[in-house]
């Protein structure tokens, strides 16, 4: 009766943004929700979690590691983000099926909770300084004591100049720095747009003390540019989102090129690989700053992942009073964990203790979302 009867992936438009979820039932009519981390490139990831249903249907839904490696090696070319992005949200879903199988919350699963409640930092944004530190200073009143700020917005015209920006995030960083004090733990996310001369010219423009975490300054895929990186800065790297396997984290965590590790459950492989990458990063010291910036499954397994682990700093969250998402729609997730204050309280109820409203997830209508193609004054493409 726990044999897995269907995996469906289900794509839904969920504020400015679509979400791919995955909806996976057992012969005895249990079923469980995951969700898809590799945004704007849905339709891939749903034509993956297909392709893994044509063999995965009749499974023991309970065999959750056999099942995460037959999926994992069941082609020549195996992992990427795409095939690993799909395993996640299977992965995600058969975690919540046996949580209610059992009665009991994901995190017992995985050896129990180690706290009661997830601190987060929360993310925000300013067309010019004096409005980025009133944006500061509502999340700082409510009590959070540590945000994130990007690094200004591009033109219009989908142009990024990386001096102009820098020399902006410098000031917005110094800015902030000056008005809150010490107490404040502060990080920019330079979304991987940068070069090893760029990134070091920035740090080198801050005063000492100014920044306490630099996130995905350059694309991970060469961890020697990293090494380079590291040693021209003792500011922390946190790094780990685009990781599709421990494999791809395994040089940031041996080598120390990470100080947070940034891993996105939705993407690395669910359950069964996050909580692997979660403990050899505990063996180096490395605290999880988990990647969350989708709805509420993908909140929902981060914190249950999160409880779980010793080595936890902060949770990334969307739903801050400084963004307007809509990520996390109550009318099509009528129960879900929801943000308490500045934390996110660590459930009781069976599995992942969300419930999705399945009608008007299916009446949704996705639309395509396409990311910023940005281009560098002269013309040349770069990261968006």
């Amino acid at each position: 009766m726990s044999k897995i009867a269907s995996i469906e992936p289900l794509l839904a438009r969920v504020g400015i943004r679509n979400q791919l979820l995955v909806k996976v039932t057992t012969e005895d009519g249990l079923f469980g929700w995951g969700e898809s981390g590799l945004s704007a490139r849905e339709d891939a990831v749903a034509a993956a979690i297909t392709h893994f249903a044509e063999f995965l249907v009749g499974k023991d839904s309970r065999q959750i590691g056999r099942i995460w490696q037959e999926a994992y090696r069941s082609q020549y070319f195996e992992g990427g983000r795409v095939l690993t992005a799909a395993m996640s949200a299977i992965d995600i879903a058969l975690y919540d099926i046996l949580g209610k199988r059992l009665e009991v919350p994901v995190y017992q699963l995985l050896g129990g909770k180690q706290r009661d409640e997830i601190p987060t930092f929360p993310s925000c944004q300013g067309a010019t300084i004096d409005e980025l530190l009133g944006k500061a200073r509502v999340l700082v009143d409510a009590g959070w004591d540590c945000l994130r700020i990007y690094t200004g917005e591009f033109d219009g015209d989908a142009t990024f100049d990386p001096r102009q920006n820098l020399n902006r995030a410098v000031r917005e960083l110094v800015a902030i720095r000056q008005e809150f004090g010490p107490d404040l733990c502060l990080g920019i996310d330079l979304h991987h747009r940068l070069s090893i001369a760029e990134t070091a010219d920035f740090l080198n423009r801050l005063p000492a003390g100014t920044l306490d975490f630099l996130e995905e300054p350059i694309r991970c895929q060469t961890p020697q540019a990293y090494r380079t990186l590291r040693a021209m800065t003792n500011v922390p790297f946190a790094i780990g989102e685009e990781f599709s396997s421990k494999w791809e984290a395994a040089p940031y965590i041996e080598e120390g090129l990470t100080q947070y590790m940034r891993l996105d459950i939705c993407n690395i492989g669910g359950f069964t690989e996050a909580m692997k990458v979660a403990g050899w990063c505990e063996q180096h010291y490395i605290d999880l700053m988990p990647h969350n910036p989708l709805g509420p499954v993908c909140t929902a397994a981060t914190i249950h992942m999160a409880a779980a682990v010793p080595n936890f700093s902060w949770v990334e969250t969307r739903q801050g009073p400084t963004e307007s998402l809509g990520f996390h729609d109550p009318e099509l997730f009528p129960v879900q964990i929801p943000l308490d204050g500045i934390t996110y309280k660590v459930p009781d109820r069976p599995g992942l203790g969300v419930e999705v409203d399945e009608a008007k997830i299916r009446a949704t209508r996705p639309e395509h979302v396409e990311p910023p193609h940005l281009s560098r004054p002269d013309g040349s493409v770069t990261n968006w």
